[in-house]
């Protein structure tokens, strides 16, 4: 076993985003639809712990959901 698969990380794949005033929110029931800030056809952006890493494309097989990563993030450099 290696030292790295004892490692832990945090990982978030992100479809999109929205602003919506908390009052909104409160008056949501189920149901309630939030429109995000991209298009079916934009990437799903990965990050790992915070940082975008990699880009790709949610894919539906029955009740299985995965993501195929189509690109990876170069490093920003400061």
């Amino acid at each position: 076993m290696s030292v790295l698969e004892g490692i832990t990380i945090e990982m978030s794949i992100v479809l999109g985003s929205a602003e919506v005033p908390i009052r909104q929110i409160l008056q949501m029931s189920r149901g309630a639809m939030i429109p995000l800030d991209c298009g079916q056809d934009d990437p799903s952006l990965v990050y790992v712990n915070g940082e975008l890493v990699a880009k790709g494309r949610i894919l539906v097989d029955g009740e299985v959901m995965s993501l195929e990563i189509s690109e990876l993030v170069k490093k920003q450099r400061h």
